[in-house]
């Protein structure tokens, strides 16, 4: 019985003697965002969205989604610029909704960041109504991201430009 346990305690100590060597890994992503005054966060209007805002008394919301660079590559995605980046996600954007239309894109690039926006807009049968969507999309270092904000159409003029300064107040 001495011997059993002798010989248990050594193979521990063996064993235990080649520990598994561990790295490191950060989860998580943090970037920044300003909204306008009238805006809160929410969650509800779309379940990957990592930040989601809105104001009832204005009728507007919208949301951030974003894919870092580095889980595009474990899945093996990569995108050669933002503008591939907006085309694949463009060309699926609303495609089931009565009379879609998309503006062309605009591009610029700010402090190192690549953006592009669009106008889209569709009639909602449901709401018997047209939406307006300010499309956004930024790239980093780091990330890239899909910036949605809506209204319905009629509203457009009135909050494009607190969508714009949105969109463009992204950083990570």
């Amino acid at each position: 019985m001495k011997n059993l346990v002798l010989l248990f305690v050594a193979l521990t100590v063996a064993f235990s003697s080649k520990a598994q060597t561990m790295k490191e890994y950060k989860g998580g992503h943090v970037f920044t965002i300003s909204l306008p005054d009238y805006m809160i966060r929410t969650v509800g209007l779309n379940d990957v969205a990592s930040i989601q805002y809105k104001s009832d008394d204005k009728d507007v919301a919208g949301f951030v989604i974003y894919d870092t660079k580095e889980e595009l590559a474990l899945a093996e995605v990569t995108f050669a610029s933002v503008r591939e980046f907006y085309d694949g996600f463009i060309a699926d954007f609303l495609t089931d909704q009565e009379n879609r239309q998309v503006s062309e894109p605009v591009s610029q690039t700010k402090a190192g960041i690549n953006f592009i926006e669009a106008d889209a807009t569709y009639y909602d049968k449901e709401l018997e109504t047209e939406i307006y969507y300010h499309v956004g999309v930024v790239e980093t270092k780091k990330s890239f991201y899909k910036v949605l904000a809506w209204s319905a159409a009629d509203k457009k003029d009135q909050f494009k430009a607190d969508f714009q300064k949105i969109l463009y107040s992204l950083k990570d």
